[in-house]
């Protein structure tokens, strides 16, 4: 059988190393699959199965260090898993047996009692009894945190299957950022990352388990980790197992280019997350240690965790250059397919043979490196402050709508009041450049006329709180690149964000007195919002309050860096830059009611929270181009990301951009359709359960349809705003919006409460003839369409592959 695309030129930074306790490890491993029945009359594999695979040679390659005994406990888990993944298939897969699946499901996590010594029920199936064996031995040499994690990693690990099985009953491909999001927990990478902890004998501390820079090793791990294993696994999932879970195939669908082509944009992503690794271990652990004044024991640690980590990427690629599970001809891009897997020689050394073999590894690194080089120096290089010129925003699929809340006026004018005693509308004394708004800015922000469509029906009181705290947001992300960014003052940027916190107590502390308007605006809303707050509820809002503060420092590092972002660290870190979290609680206490915390981490409420939350943001990163790139130099942009990924130009990266928004909505309208009745029908929810279930859903529909409607409506991105903001002379008129009306001509939304006026909806046409800038695309029109006519012009575009 051919192969249906040529493999790439892969980049491969670490050498691999080989465990000199592979062929113990080989013995010992077929051994432990006999004694739990996953060999002979398993109906899933066969001895040679088993020995094709080679697990043992897997982790040999990704566990180098690994002492023997650990070798043979790390190999066992992998065989358990594989095994897991097989025999899901051939049981639940291939049959669309849902509630099967469930029932199956459902019993595993008995097999991981938190406590040591605790019981698990009887084993009914080699899976479960793999699973108890291996949960009894591993264990007791790892703390409470570390199971806790790992027990987490394993459950999402066989939860998440349920998705894959759900999508490919839907015969449903999933969008690129859904895709990558799952695929982390079904894929089993962060599972993998708990055993490297195990393997190096180095657990992560707790105390920075959870943080930005460890959760940024872990999740950019599992990225490359996972693309590369969907290039290697295509033909074998889409040709032969009739899976729809593959990064390839997902770019296939989303950029309606050819299997090559989307298998070489998997690759230049599994390039960008293995640099995003690389970037955050080099500037972001430092900080991290000296932050939590972490001791020389644990900073080594989470060194070792990180070496761990590179190795089972190197390893992990020379494992998927042997094993017969994969497609893997020609895989180092020119030269023939490497042989079968490798024999032990004297020692259990595996013994090379051919180009990509053990030895050759270095090479290719070095290489690789070289390779690579130019277009990570680009992402550093970008001019900033370039012109832009009128930019037009696509057509944007909004099938929502919503109305205003009667109390816009009185809210516009209460806003200003308000900013104006905190001192928002003034410098702060002894501070240079803290002069960021004057009354006109804020009035040209119009915020209120945000919080009037997203929050329609809220009293005047909580529609002033909803304007206070965009408000207040909005000035903290212009506060903090004025004041910091132009002076370059991390260490201040970190010091103001460390002492907002002292402005949010969650059990009635008292708060220093505010010293800046940043400060004092936030005391004034923490009072006002948190005040009826039991604790619990506090310190999640506060949570969400300070994810937003952080990252605001995320972007001066960044731009501290001259780098622009990582796709898929830019779009995690949007999600908390413009404040999703923020105003979509804001949301949920506005109902009175909250869902229950178990509904509310399911897998469908935050699906449905991600995909409007990347919307609304994309949203902005349309309608604000211009004035970010042209005007402040920012590198933060979603369009800036796909220009510099793709390498293409301004048109093409506008519409892909809207294409992923698209993408976005129909999954939101999936999950609201299909995705929320199963989770109330999985909870057993009451009628009045399923009402507040609906009527978030319908919340998050108005807070997209309003923040549409504010950005066509307020003048904060007008050129001639844009300019007077900055000190510069007005230059022709004319917004950076589309032309035309604030609104493309559509049906009215419902009448709402008296008082409430109607808003247009915004429409739904195919996409505008070609014009200006645009004229240069041929290709299909509609909805849907814009990223498949980028596709061609990608590929003239005389892209540099790593």
């Amino acid at each position: 059988m051919s192969q249906p695309f040529r493999l790439p030129q892969f980049y491969e930074p670490h050498p691999a190393r080989l465990n000199p306790h592979l062929g113990t490890a080989r013995v010992h491993s077929k051994a432990w699959a006999r004694t739990m029945g996953m060999v002979e009359g398993s109906g899933v594999w066969d001895e040679d199965d088993l020995d094709s695979h080679d697990y043992a040679l897997l982790c040999a390659y990704t566990h180098p260090d690994a002492p023997a005994d650990a070798l043979d406990l790390v190999t066992d888990w992998y065989v358990w898993v594989f095994f897991f993944d097989d025999h899901f298939l051939e049981s639940f897969k291939r049959t669309r047996d849902l509630d099967g699946a469930r029932a199956y499901l459902d019993r595993l996590p008995a097999f991981m009692p938190e406590q040591p010594g605790g019981e698990p029920p009887v084993p009914e199936n080699a899976v479960e009894r793999g699973l108890a064996d291996l949960w009894a031995r591993t264990v007791p040499a790892m703390t409470g945190g570390w199971r806790r994690r790992f027990a987490e990693a394993t459950r999402h690990l066989l939860d998440e299957s349920l998705w894959e099985l759900a999508n490919i009953d839907a015969g449903r491909v999933a969008n690129p950022l859904e895709y990558v999001e799952m695929r982390r927990k079904v894929g089993g990478a962060p599972w993998s990352a708990g055993l490297v902890e195990y393997a190096v004998g180095a657990e992560v501390p707790d105390a920075v388990a959870g943080s930005r820079p460890l959760r940024v090793l872990r999740d950019a791990f599992s990225d490359g980790v996972h693309l590369r294993n969907d290039l290697f696994s295509y033909q074998r999932e889409i040709e032969e197992e009739g899976e729809l879970s593959n990064g390839v195939l997902v770019f296939e669908r989303f950029l309606g280019c050819t299997t090559q082509e989307a298998a070489d944009a998997v690759n230049d992503l599994v390039t960008s997350r293995l640099q995003q690794f690389e970037h955050t271990v080099l500037t972001e652990l430092g900080p991290l240690f000296a932050e939590h004044a972490l001791d020389p024991a644990s900073c080594a640690a989470v060194l070792a965790y990180a070496k761990g980590l590179q190795d089972w990427q190197a390893g992990g690629h020379e494992w998927h250059l042997r094993s017969s599970r994969y497609m893997n001809g020609a895989a180092d891009g020119s030269g023939p397919p490497p042989g079968p897997a490798l024999p032990s020689g004297p020692s259990g050394l595996a013994l090379p043979s051919g180009p990509p073999g053990l030895g050759t590894s270095a090479a290719r690194a070095a290489a690789s490196l070289a390779a690579s080089l130019p277009k990570r120096l680009a992402r550093h290089a970008r001019p900033t402050h370039r012109p832009v010129g009128p930019v037009r925003v696509p057509d944007l699929h909004m099938p929502f709508t919503t109305t205003l809340s009667p109390h816009l006026d009185a809210s516009r004018e209460n806003v200003v009041v308000w900013a104006r005693g905190i001192g928002m509308l003034a410098a702060v004394p002894g501070v240079p450049h803290s002069g960021v708004w004057d009354e006109e800015r804020l009035r040209a922000a119009d915020f209120a006329l945000c919080s009037a469509g997203i929050h329609p029906d809220a009293s005047p009181e909580q529609l002033d709180l909803t304007t206070g705290w965009l408000t207040w947001g909005t000035y903290g992300d212009d506060y903090y690149p004025a004041v910091y960014g132009r002076t370059g003052d991390l260490a201040g940027a970190r010091a103001c964000t460390e002492r907002l916190a002292a402005f949010m107590p969650v059990g009635g502390e008292p708060a220093p007195p505010p010293a800046t308007p940043l400060e004092a605006g936030l005391a004034d809303l923490w009072r006002r919002t948190a005040g009826p707050m039991d604790p619990d509820a506090r310190r999640r809002f506060r949570t969400t309050v300070e994810d937003m503060t952080g990252s605001w420092l995320w972007e001066l590092a960044n731009q501290a860096h001259h780098r622009v972002p990582d796709p898929v660290d830019y779009i995690e870190m949007r999600r908390m830059t413009f404040g999703a979290d923020l105003t979509m609680s804001l949301s949920r206490l506005s109902r009175g009611r909250s869902l229950p915390e178990e509904v509310h981490r399911s897998r469908a409420v935050q699906a449905m929270e991600r995909a409007a939350s990347d919307y609304a943001a994309l949203i902005n990163d349309l309608y604000s181009y211009r004035k970010e790139i042209e005007f402040e130099g920012e590198v933060h942009n979603a369009v800036l990301v796909v220009q510099d990924f793709f390498s293409c130009g301004l048109p093409e990266a506008l519409d892909v951009v809207a294409d992923l928004m698209a993408s976005r909505m129909r999954e939101f309208e999936h999950v609201v359709s299909t995705g929320l009745p199963a989770l109330a029908e999985e909870h057993r929810l009451d009628a009045g359960a399923r009402a507040v279930l609906t009527g978030y859903a319908e919340e998050l529909e108005h807070w997209m349809a309003g923040i549409l409607v504010w950005h066509r409506g307020c003048r904060r991105y007008d050129e001639d705003e844009v300019r007077r903001a900055a000190g510069m002379p007005a230059g022709a008129p004319g917004p950076l919006a589309p032309a035309g009306p604030l609104a493309p001509a559509g049906p009215l939304a419902p009448a709402g409460p008296p008082g409430h006026p109607a808003v247009p909806a915004p429409a739904v046409p195919g996409r505008a003839a070609p014009h200006g800038s645009f004229a240069a695309l041929a290709g299909p029109t509609g909805l849907g369409t814009a990223a498949a006519r980028a596709v061609p012009r990608l590929r003239t575009a005389g892209r540099t592959r790593a």
